[in-house]
């Protein structure tokens, strides 16, 4: 695998930003393109991205640009954008590589709606016979930049470039796990976003750590069950990515995906949340693929319905409480 000099973050939101951070504050050469000129203008002034994380100071080794060019060249391209739009992006840049033997990395937790494709199978597309690998884990932009002690997987079919990027990317405050179990790791990164709206709507409507514990569990179950129907493995699963993940997405007072349900717990509509949001929730376009991924494989897939139910549908906090407690009883399926 070729030596790893130069880095291109493609996305500057929260995470995209808390990786340049981290990535760069050793002195290492970091690009963060942004998609948005304004706020890369700004950026470029003061150093910090005031719009995601305000008050973090990106060391000078992270060159801030609006210009795809820029990334071209880079020998690790690591995508860190909202989902909806990776594709686009991806094309854009497409025409613009001249690195030819750059490795990609998918920090994008999301299913692209109408395909069902993951992340790291859309950045394979359009750029075959490039080395992919995805990067998903309990990982809380808010706590990075703190220099929270985190742990993440990394996921590549190649163990070498796995390896690699453990080592180039890792240090002891980020620590990172290799796995080549791209599919199940991808997958629980996408997932759990839909089970924190249906958390963060149980703590909405203030059902107590009881509710929100059973809730949580059951979510694990049926992450599993559409997850190894979609191709990944069970026991990867129950690591950093299926079930870490999904612990700090739930519980976290940073989620964003626990944010939107808490807010529809309290009342407000998905227009009213979205609308005053600057970041992406990727459990919103996640939960529509979810939920079409589930209707085409025949699943039960009753927390995913809900909280679809909930998105799409109009259906309000407590009747879809209610509606998952009348249920059947049955014996626990793990």
């Amino acid at each position: 695998m070729k030596r790893i000099d130069k880095v291109a973050i493609i996305g500057a939101g929260s995470w995209g930003t808390a990786l340049a951070w981290l990535w760069g504050k050793d002195g290492r050469q970091i690009y963060l393109w942004g998609n948005n000129a304004g706020r890369v203008e700004r950026m470029l002034k003061t150093r910090e991205n005031s719009d995601y994380i305000p008050g973090l100071k990106l060391p000078d080794s992270v060159k801030i640009t609006h210009e795809l060019g820029d990334c071209a060249d880079a020998d690790l391209v690591v995508f860190v954008t909202p989902s909806i739009v990776l594709r686009a992006i991806a094309m854009r840049l497409q025409g613009a590589l001249s690195n030819h033997q750059a490795v990609f990395l998918s920090c994008t937790k999301g299913i692209e709606h109408g395909t069902g494709m993951r992340m790291s199978e859309i950045i394979a597309e359009i750029f075959p016979g490039h080395k992919v690998a995805v990067l998903s884990g309990p990982n809380l932009a808010a706590e990075v930049v703190r220099n929270v002690p985190t742990a993440t997987v990394t996921a590549c079919q190649d163990s070498e470039c796995a390896a690699e990027l453990q080592s180039v990317l890792g240090s002891s405050r980020f620590r990172i796990y290799t796995n080549n179990d791209v599919t199940s790791v991808e997958l629980g990164g996408a997932l759990k976003n839909v089970f924190a709206i249906a958390a963060g709507a149980s703590d909405g409507l203030g059902l107590g750590d009881n509710t929100k514990a059973a809730l949580v569990t059951r979510s694990l179950a049926e992450l599993i069950r559409l997850g190894t129907a979609m191709g990944g493995n069970l026991k990867t699963f129950y690591g950093l990515s299926g079930a870490g993940d999904l612990i700090a997405t739930c519980f976290s007072k940073h989620s964003r995906n626990r944010r939107v349900g808490e807010y529809l717990g309290r009342g407000q509509t998905i227009e009213q949340i979205t609308s005053a949001m600057r970041m992406i929730a990727e459990g919103i376009p996640t939960t529509e693929s979810a939920y079409a991924c589930a209707r085409k494989l025949n699943l039960d897939s009753p927390i995913t319905d809900e909280v679809y139910a909930l998105l799409y549908e109009g259906k309000t906090p407590v009747q879809a409480m209610h509606d998952l407690l009348e249920r059947d009883q049955k014996a626990e399926q793990i």
